[in-house]
């Protein structure tokens, strides 16, 4: 059997107009374009770690697996 791995929803909720370079490179890394654009990541720590970087742009939650 499986085992089911944890995802993380993240979204950008705040515009990256005036942020340091840096953290728009991050922005970017997680994969998202445009203002509440949406992607699906794997919980592990390299993400997290991204997350914590850019935490006042985004909202991350946890999707529970069925």
């Amino acid at each position: 059997m499986a085992v089911k791995e944890k995802k993380i929803r993240v979204k950008l909720v705040r515009s990256l107009v005036g942020q340091p370079r840096r953290q728009r490179e991050v922005v970017k890394g997680l994969g998202l374009r445009k203002l509440n654009s949406e992607v699906i990541k794997k919980d592990c720590p390299e993400v997290k770690g991204m997350i914590s970087k850019v935490s006042h742009l985004v909202k991350a939650e946890e999707l529970n697996q069925k």
